[in-house]
């Protein structure tokens, strides 16, 4: 599981998060290109969801303005990502996707 804070950099205060979950992202790519023939690996990557770390470090105001920039224009709840999760746990759905980062995040992000 890696994190638009792999693409964007984070909000304040997420160095340390935004820079472990590129390290997420980039190992999902290269375990792909390393370990072809043992295994498939993709990831999904949230954008901001409502969980515990949100309601920890950062301010109302901030989810404000996180949730203005979100064309679908709300907050992410954990289950928003339970499709993509049971997309890539899927043989039949997804026997044939190997080494993509799948984002999921109200179209926060679009690259």
């Amino acid at each position: 599981m890696t994190s638009v804070a792999a693409r964007n950099g984070g909000g304040p205060g997420t160095l340390l998060y935004a820079t472990s979950k590129g390290f997420v992202s980039t190992i999902t790519k290269a375990w792909r290109r390393n370990s072809w023939r043992i295994a498939s690996a993709s990831a999904v990557a949230p954008g901001v969801i409502q969980t515990p770390f949100q309601e920890c470090f950062t301010t109302p105001e901030q989810l404000e303005g996180f949730r203005k920039s979100i064309p679908m224009g709300f907050i992410g709840e954990p289950d928003d990502c339970s499709g993509a999760f049971l997309y890539l746990a899927s043989d039949v759905m997804s026997c044939y996707v190997t080494g993509q980062i799948i984002d999921v995040n109200g179209g926060q992000l679009m690259p």
